[in-house]
């Protein structure tokens, strides 16, 4: 494909980090060349023994490999693969752990390291087949980018000095990744939960925000990130010659030797090679980002691997021999002689109308999976995991914006999407593998992407292989169809991963290929999946043959796109009915389908579209694969012939299937009353400023700083990001001090989101509030917003700080008792992160007083802490004193404690509170994940306008 000259964006160079491709991005009106970079990974053996750890360090690992090549990564995708998870628990096999311990426990390891780190999870799917009872099935993908002036890559030379930066070194993990390809047994539970790697999204945070940086990647000559293999890999790799100092690595504890430092695959290192006059220039820049670096080896003329320990050389290895791969080794492979260009209809097991289609395990939503995943940090986020005004239509895709610096904006975004049903590859491996790389592309297309921008990256699992000759012709197979598809389309698959070892006693794995396909687009170009309007005529994208008309309907598709005519479009994956069921659910628009046999609505050919369209056009091509099927309807039904049912009970049946393993509802409690309190007189300022000055510190744990500082300056507030260092009680003092100055030279505090104090009961805000109480800190605290007539704001974790120290409701830190507020865990006993609406009671604070009581705002909200409790007495007294800012409200803007709502079961539905003078404001939502491009699958008001009003309260004439 390269020879043909198709693959013209791909970026090539000696790392090999992650797959690589440059993209043209307009920034701020000039265009920068920039590098989008992606990258697959499983930790299915892990997972099976040890499903958090196993999980968390799926996606931990995967954000390693772009980071490493100095990408700033913001985007996640997790695909799983698992037994019917509603199986009773005394139906598990011995050795196994119960389907529903496997995926919920899962769920919520890589949803914790995910959430931490502050990485949008644009999207989440499992998919169901017995097969995967023999091994579960845990895959991430991750999209990372920068500009491309920001990465240097050279060879290192001869005196130059590795750097091992970010956590220290323990025996967690040891046979981690090298194993995590392991056969599983009926032992593995007991005697391998060990080699599960620790993981601490919080200390990797901290080398994202290093790696932002372009003058500190700009020293790095070579990055490696530590995976399988540890120091001996990581660093091995980095040049041919090598001396490495084992004693120079920190430990977590005493007590390792030589071997298990050279092998330890502890997590949230990055081995980096530098020149050395640029080693204390690095090493001070960590150390700004309250992280470790040092130096452990130096680049040798001599190409030899040597590692020294306590004195002796324990390791020496020539580069020839390293360089060898190992024995070489042979297996036969016997493929079925079947005609490989078979291309017929496929039906999914048991759906044969409406009804049973809606109500099936393939089919079933997985909203309350889907929202424990935070989708909307970064403030990059153009679609939602679910859309439409009631957010039930999902989307099959995940688009982001490049993740530009605040104050930068840009239109360029990249748009991924995956594809696999192990039902049709275990029917046929060839034929299913081409399908999917079909489909995944068909998906970017029904997104608004050109398929000729397409790149892919492959995840294979499979049986454990043995000497079959039967069992190595599955993946040969399929790597044959994947192949053909690419040809076919001129997509390349520039990266991938394999797992073969899916096997446990006489279970294998369904064969499993999973293509995941990325293209570059516009914010603005994007198509989402729920119908928009009725009247609208429905048409379907389906050719009847060979590849070249595939091409052809797709750039049909296109072209009707860039004339503004697609208002709504999805790939069929699982029929036609599916389709139009799930693009109805979003804005309850029904559709009516043309008279057609009843069984080719639930039957699908790879690639095919359908597609909501402005206009009726007739047949819109001559050969006849684009037709009109049906058209959008008034009425919330939906008509297949002689099949119709409401949209109501489709989507009951529909989301009642996985209710019991992933809820999305809690019984709802009390009631909330309908507040109002204008505003008569707000407080301002003796002095004014021309332009406020902000300052966002970051704890650890912290990670809304960008999405905070972005909003402020759009306001045109100047911010300051200021990083406490926690490494020794005298770095803790030293930045107390610091705080309390730059506070000093500020008009505004704000607190951002996060989670410091990590991710468990209780754990948000406690950092925070333990910094803030300190007599040097919060004597500033107190001089900003008593006697220089300050403005702080808390949100989300900020607001869980707020509210433990007693800065809202009381305006001063006081000590906290039983009778004071908190924030305490969600009802659903989960993370919720959606849209929800907010409804403004009063506008007596300053960060108010742009918005008038009454007034219905859609905002991002993404927690697991956030409902408010408070004694009914001081509820009262805080809701007569208008501290009471913002309610959760339904979709007509009342107060309500329904849970689909109210995500958090807060009382009175209260979702923000401010001080008595209204000067300090704390709220869950955050309304500094807002701007233009994004959320574009679910309407509604976003901008609350704080930091406009903000700089209003200083503007003091």
């Amino acid at each position: 494909l390269k020879k043909r000259g198709l693959l013209p964006e791909l970026d090539e160079s000696e790392e090999i980090n992650a797959c690589s491709i440059h993209v043209p991005a307009v920034v701020d009106g000039e265009t920068q060349d920039w590098l989008l970079m992606f990258k697959n990974e499983t930790h299915n053996h892990p997972t099976e023994i040890e499903p958090f750890g196993g999980a968390a360090t799926c996606i931990g690992g995967c954000i390693r490999d772009p980071l490493s090549g100095r990408a700033y990564v913001h985007q996640a995708m997790r695909l799983t693969g698992c037994g019917d998870p509603r199986t009773p628990i005394e139906k598990t096999l011995p050795g196994k752990l119960p389907q529903r311990k496997l995926c919920q426990t899962a769920a919520a390891g890589y949803s914790s390291y995910g959430n931490q780190i502050g990485l949008a999870t644009g999207h989440v799917a499992e998919v169901y087949h017995p097969g995967y009872v023999a091994k579960h099935l845990e895959a991430g993908a991750v999209v990372g980018a920068a500009p491309a002036e920001n990465v240097r890559r050279e060879r290192p030379a001869p005196g130059d000095v590795v750097v091992l930066l970010g956590g220290r070194t323990g025996r967690d993990g040891i046979g981690g990744a090298t194993g995590s390809s392991k056969s599983h047994n009926q032992k593995s539970l007991q005697t391998m939960a060990s080699e599960v790697q620790k993981g601490n999204a919080p200390e990797e945070r901290k080398i994202q925000r290093l790696f932002r940086d372009g003058k500190v990647t700009r020293l790095i000559k070579r990055c490696n990130d530590f995976g399988a293999g540890g120091v001996s890999v990581a660093i091995g790799e980095l040049a041919d010659g090598l001396t490495i100092d084992l004693d120079a690595v920190r430990k977590k504890y005493d007590g390792l030797d030589g071997t298990e430092l050279a092998i330890s695959e502890s997590q949230e290192r990055m081995a980096v090679v530098v020149s050395p006059e640029d080693a204390e220039a690095f090493i001070a820049a960590a150390r700004a980002e309250n992280l470790e670096a040092y130096q452990v080896a130096v680049v040798t003329a001599e190409p030899r691997m040597v590692m020294h320990w306590q004195g002796e050389t324990i390791v020496s290895l020539s580069r020839e021999f390293l360089n060898s791969n190992g024995a070489v080794k042979h297996a036969g492979v016997s493929v079925p002689d079947v005609d490989r260009k078979t291309h017929s209809p496929f039906q999914p097991a048991g759906a044969s109308d409406l009804r049973s289609m809606a109500s099936s395990l393939k089919s079933a939503s997985r909203r309350g999976l889907v929202e424990r995943f935070d989708s909307t940090i970064g403030a990059g986020s153009v679609t939602m995991p679910y859309g439409g005004r009631t957010q039930r239509t999902p989307a099959q895709s995940m688009t982001a914006l490049l993740p530009v610096l605040p104050g930068q904006e840009t239109e360029q975004a990249s748009v991924m999407a995956w594809a696999c049903d192990p039902e049709r590859l275990s029917a046929y491996p060839y034929r299913g593998a081409y399908d999917a790389v079909t489909t995944s592309i068909a998906k970017l297309v029904a997104a608004g992407a050109d398929y000729k921008t397409a790149y892919l990256t492959l995840q294979e699992y499979f049986e454990k292989l043995r000497q079959d000759p039967d069992r190595w012709g599955k993946p040969f197979a399929a790597l044959l169809g994947a192949m053909e598809a690419q040809m076919d389309y001129g997509a390349a698959a520039i990266g991938g991963k394999d797992s073969m070892s899916g096997s446990f006693l006489d279970l294998d794995v369904p064969p499993t290929l999973i293509s995941f396909a990325i293209a570059p687009i516009q914010a603005g170009d994007v198509i989402t999946p729920e119908f928009k309007e009725a009247g609208h005529p429905v048409y379907l994208f389906q050719p009847d043959g060979s590849a070249q008309d595939q091409r052809a309907a797709w750039a049909e598709f296109l072209r009707l796109h860039r004339k503004g005519k697609i208002a709504a479009a999805w790939a069929v994956e699982n029929g036609m009915a599916e389709a139009v069921m799930k693009m109805s659910f979003g804005n309850r628009i029904g559709f009516k389908g043309m008279s057609q046999n009843s069984p080719v609505w639930y039957t699908s050919r790879s690639g095919a579209i359908i597609a909501e369209l402005t206009e009726d056009i007739g047949n819109c091509h001559p050969d006849g694969f684009c037709g009109k099927i049906g058209h959008t309807i008034t009425e919330p039904v939906i008509t297949i012939g002689t099949d119709s049912a409401s949209i109501d009970e489709l989507l009951s049946l529909n989301e009642a299937v996985l209710a019991d393993v992933y809820p999305t509802r809690t019984p709802v409690e009390g009631k909330a009353p309908v507040l109002d309190c204008p505003a008569f007189t707000r407080p301002v300022p003796k002095i004014g400023a021309a332009k406020p000055k902000v300052l966002i510190p970051v704890f650890p744990g912290t990670n809304c700083e960008y999405d905070s500082a972005r909003a402020a300056q759009r306001a045109g507030l100047e911010t300051e990001i200021f990083v406490i260092n926690n490494q020794s009680a005298k770095d803790v003092s030293e930045s107390a001090a610091a705080f309390a100055r730059k506070l000093r030279e500020s008009q505004i505090l704000f607190l951002p989101g996060g989670f410091s104090g990590g991710d468990e009961p209780d754990g948000s805000g406690k950092f925070i509030t333990a910094f803030l109480r300190g007599p040097e800190t919060s004597e500033a605290v107190m001089d900003l917003l008593k006697n220089r007539d300050g403005l702080a704001l808390g949100i989300c974790n900020g607001f869980q700080a707020l509210v433990k120290l007693g800065l809202v409701p009381y305006g001063e830190i006081v000590d906290c008792g039983e009778s004071c507020p908190t924030l305490s865990f969600n009802t659903i006993g989960r993370h919720q992160s959606k849209i929800v609406n907010t409804r403004v009671v009063s506008n007596k604070s300053p960060w108010l007083a742009r918005v008038n009581p009454g007034e219905v705002y859609a905002v991002p909200i993404s927690h697991g802490e956030g409902r408010f409790l408070c004694a009914p007495e001081l509820l009262k007294a805080l809701a007569e004193n208008g501290q009471i800012a913002t309610q959760y409200a339904d979709l007509e803007g009342l107060p309500t404690m329904d849970p689909d709502f109210n995500p958090n079961g807060s009382a009175w539905a209260v979702e923000g509170v401010t001080s008595p003078d209204g000067r300090v404001f704390g709220k869950m939502g955050h309304a500094e994940r807002i701007g233009p491009g994004l959320y574009r699958n679910v309407p509604g008001e976003y901008d609350l306008q704080l930091f406009q009003a903000a700089r209003d309260y200083f503007a003091v004439l």
